[in-house]
């Protein structure tokens, strides 16, 4: 079982081959899955997103379909989360570690929500395991589902347009990048983790334990 799981979580960070062998469709599944479902935070979402406009912009893939695809799975993948969340409620937070879902990641995307209020739908987007755990935090929150909703579309937007738009950019530049692909990959792993490096130092300077159950009221 180790071993299967070691050679899935290979394939899956092999970028370049999954675009060649999967194209679009790949990439609109693993958004809508890293988005929407609690096993989907170690996806390669940014890395995935600007190799794709990589593609692009060397002429393998489709802008305009990229485009409107990935971006209708990312928003699709937020309201599963969002549901799962406003269902699940409190249980949410009393459900036990198993090998896909760590409880802290949970915490620490609430003590986002509660810091940043409903602009953590639009912020979280860009900080890798959050994006994947503040949906089910609004949705247990309370958060008005209208609201969350029009939060989201533009959160949904200024990410996937950002980031393939940004490998569009560089693909067309220098239409040969697509054979040092793993340079460009690396680059984005390391800037993705910024913020997510930066809110931890900053959480470590706050003793203050975070709470294990939603917000009784929405933020702003």
């Amino acid at each position: 079982m180790i071993e299967f799981l070691k050679e899935m979580l290979a394939r899956l960070y092999d970028i370049r081959g999954l675009l060649t062998w999967g194209g679009t469709l790949m990439v609109c599944v693993i958004i809508f899955i890293e988005t929407g479902m609690f096993v989907g935070f170690f996806l390669p979402g940014d890395s995935l997103l600007v190799t794709a406009g990589v593609f692009a912009g060397a002429g393998k893939l489709q802008l305009a379909w990229l485009l409107s695809l990935v971006t209708l799975c990312a928003i699709a993948g937020d309201q599963l989360g969002y549901l799962i969340g406003r269902k699940a409620g409190p249980a949410l937070f009393r459900r036990e570690d198993s090998r896909f879902f760590k409880k802290h990641h949970l915490a620490r995307a609430h003590e986002f929500y509660e810091r940043y209020g409903a602009k953590t739908i639009i912020l979280a987007r860009f900080v890798p395991i959050i994006r994947t755990f503040c949906p089910p935090v609004a949705g247990a929150a309370g958060m008005k589902y209208s609201r969350y909703l029009l939060y989201d579309i533009v959160g949904g937007f200024c990410w996937v347009w950002g980031m393939i738009l940004l490998g569009y950019t560089i693909g067309k530049t220098d239409p040969r990048i697509d054979k040092h692909i793993h340079y460009v990959i690396a680059a984005v792993i390391v800037v993705s983790l910024l913020p997510a490096a930066y809110h931890s130092w900053k959480a470590r300077g706050h003793k203050t334990a975070l709470p294990l159950h939603p917000a009784e009221s929405e933020k702003d």
